[in-house]
């Protein structure tokens, strides 16, 4: 499965042919169909490890920490972390494996949003719990915050795939925390 989700997380998904993982995984593509019953399935399969295992430090942090600014400092030096980490591809898998797809593949782009969405209201919750606690003040908007950390999540993904090293990401973090230190009460 590793392999798998190495391979579609290098190229996409469309990017990945049959042929592709025949010789990525070793084996026949009748076991592949036998075993997962099509690509998409194996795919399916290949993005939920890459959630449990790499794509779940914002709601790690989010269930971890304290308080929603430590939580989202931690989500933003921890995507960090997993874009650009050596001998792993480079950027969020769940964010470059299908930007685009062809028709017949809208199934394969509705889950990698899936995931997407569900980490946006996952901070989205956070935030409003924060405001409901005292932390960020009365009128913080949680969804906009949310969707303010949401897209820089995104970028750090397509920045780690364009080359940009950790430490120019990292260097953006304090930046990016003015957002919510602004918010706070």
């Amino acid at each position: 499965m590793a392999k798998a989700r190495d391979a579609f997380w290098s190229r996409g998904y469309e990017g990945v042919s049959m042929a592709d993982l025949v010789e990525t995984l070793g084996i026949a593509s009748a076991r592949i169909y036998a075993a997962f019953g099509s690509k998409e399935a194996l795919f399916r399969e290949a993005v939920a490890l890459y959630a449990a295992e790499e794509g779940g430090f914002a709601e790690r942090a989010i269930a971890e920490e304290p308080t929603a600014t430590q939580a989202i400092e931690r989500s933003l030096r921890e995507a960090i972390e997993n874009c650009t980490r050596k001998g792993r591809p480079q950027g969020c898998m769940v964010v470059l494996a299908a930007t685009n797809c062809t028709a017949e593949n809208d199934g394969v782009r509705d889950l990698l949003t899936t995931y997407r969405r569900r980490r946006a209201a996952l901070l989205r919750e956070r935030l409003q719990r924060a405001i409901d606690e005292g932390e960020l003040r009365q009128d913080a908007d949680a969804q906009a915050l949310s969707e303010h950390y949401a897209t820089i999540l995104l970028g750090f993904a397509v920045q780690a795939r364009d080359g940009v090293s950790r430490e120019q990401l990292l260097n953006t973090i304090p930046a990016a925390m003015l957002s919510i230190r602004a918010a706070s009460s």
